[in-house]
């Protein structure tokens, strides 16, 4: 077992999550322009680490309504990435993809969408982090949750654990007629984090 923790992470390892998050908000950007046939830009991520109740408050506070599409990770290092953005920031990308024929969050249709573009995001992240690495990464069918915040980060929470009471976020801006806030929890487990270090000679 690694004795690596979120806190004595090296500098280096921040700078390759956000070039990995920048190589991964360009497939991403890309992909979305694609699939909502718009034009999409996004900034350059941010890579936070933050205690548990800063990220309920960076989010807009533990009662916000949220939609996070939640994957596990399996492949040659295990853990989950979850992917949470607003209420009404997820309702505009499905009604982007959808039309008119979009009313709320809650519908089977709304829901696959939004799946589906989550996956979409998640994946480009999941190749950039594979493309640096070369690690096979292989991530599970996504489960979504819409809840507020707190109910939602419960879950990447409990799995922190195991690496201290710190969680490590990327943000992420994405630009058509509005902005939009698009948050990345990142868990790891424990050995696939040494994995991930040493395939980048860390």
């Amino acid at each position: 077992m690694s004795d690596i923790t979120v806190q004595n992470m090296s500098k280096e390892y921040f700078d390759v999550l956000k070039e990995i998050g920048n190589i991964g908000a360009g497939n991403a950007t890309t992909a979305l322009a694609t699939m909502l046939q718009t034009k999409v830009d996004m900034t350059v991520p941010q890579v936070k680490l933050l205690q548990f109740s800063e990220v309920g408050a960076m989010l807009g506070g533990e009662e916000q309504v949220m939609a996070g599409v939640y994957l596990a990770i399996t492949g040659d290092i295990e853990g989950s990435i979850m992917f949470l953005v607003k209420e009404d920031v997820a309702l505009h990308l499905i009604k982007k993809l959808m039309g008119d024929m979009a009313t709320d969050l809650y519908g089977e249709m709304e829901k696959s969408a939004l799946k589906e573009i989550s996956n979409i995001i998640t994946g480009a992240y999941l190749n950039a982090l594979s493309s640096m690495t070369n690690l096979t990464i292989v991530p599970s069918i996504p489960d979504l949750c819409i809840d507020m915040a707190g109910a939602i980060l419960s879950v990447p929470a409990i799995e922190f654990g195991e690496l201290g009471d710190e969680m490590l976020l990327i943000q992420t801006q994405i630009y058509d007629e509005m902005s939009i806030d698009g948050f990345f929890i990142m868990v790891p487990d424990l050995d696939s984090y040494q994995k991930i270090l040493s395939s980048l000679g860390l």
